[in-house]
């Protein structure tokens, strides 16, 4: 029944101008619509819905992320407009802060300003 209906992508945020300038300036994705309830992006045909809340409430995982043919470069990119790359204890991340996994894909995250965790993956 849904596969013929379009996937809207949801995360929270609780400055709706500081979410707003970090995935429309910082990552580039264009904005849709922007009102007092959320900030509307187009995420490569995706509808990216960025809620405001009163309180975010971090996840232990990943909530949003986006396949990459180059993740060096993507990182590269993203590094110089400001973001930041998180470190695990536990996984053997190269110095850009990239895991590979045991089936050769790579993977890499950051977070947006509320603390929702955000990734990369290139295919093996």
């Amino acid at each position: 029944m849904l596969e013929s209906s379009d996937l809207v992508a949801f995360v929270a945020a609780v400055d709706l101008r500081r979410a707003r300038a970090f995935y429309a300036e910082t990552l580039g994705l264009p904005v849709l619509e922007h009102n007092d309830f959320a900030c509307v992006l187009d995420a490569h045909g995706i509808k990216l819905r960025v809620t405001a809340v009163q309180v975010v409430v971090r996840a232990g995982y990943t909530v949003l992320g986006w396949q990459v043919a180059d993740i060096e470069a993507e990182i590269r990119d993203l590094t110089a407009r400001g973001v930041a790359f998180l470190r695990y204890d536990g996984l053997s991340q190269d110095d850009h802060g990239v895991w590979t996994t045991p089936t050769g894909e790579k993977v890499a995250w950051f977070a947006d300003p509320d603390g929702n965790t955000l990734s990369l993956t290139q295919e093996a």
